[in-house]
């Protein structure tokens, strides 16, 4: 028996007007927050000065609903470039290059024989009062 996997499962469906779920759920978040202070700020400023406080709180939630940066949604997007900006030292880019070092993967490198590994016994070789030792010392 033979099963068909969708190829494009993560994309979200479209629900109204080209927008999927998310998107529409941001947009009205960001809007609810601009509307109330839209409808805050006119009571006691004025409608001009309320438009001016609550759009750009209307117009964000647009940006962050609808944005895409190499097909990733804004969030994503804004913490690798935060995440790239930290450690864009720490982390250069070189071509060839293993994404590993080889002691953080645990091999013993043949050209070097003055350095020796440490095995700890196992716990299968160690007595039940060695290991009740240990559980206590916990």
């Amino acid at each position: 028996m033979q099963y068909k996997i969708p190829i494009q499962i993560e994309n979200e469906d479209v629900i109204v007007a080209g927008l999927s779920l998310r998107q529409l759920m941001i947009m009205m978040v960001w809007g609810g927050i601009g509307y109330g202070i839209f409808k805050y700020t006119e009571t006691r400023l004025g409608a001009e000065v309320g438009v001016i406080l609550g759009a750009p709180f209307a117009i964000i939630g647009v940006i962050v609903a609808l944005l895409k940066i190499s097909e990733m949604t804004f969030l994503p997007a804004t913490l690798n470039f935060l995440r790239l900006s930290l450690n864009s030292k720490s982390r250069m880019w070189s071509q060839w290059a293993d994404s590993y070092s080889e002691m953080e993967v645990g091999y013993i490198l043949p050209n070097n024989p003055q350095k020796e590994v440490k095995s700890n016994k196992s716990y299968d070789q160690m007595s039940s009062d060695e290991l009740e030792n240990k559980i206590g010392k916990l």
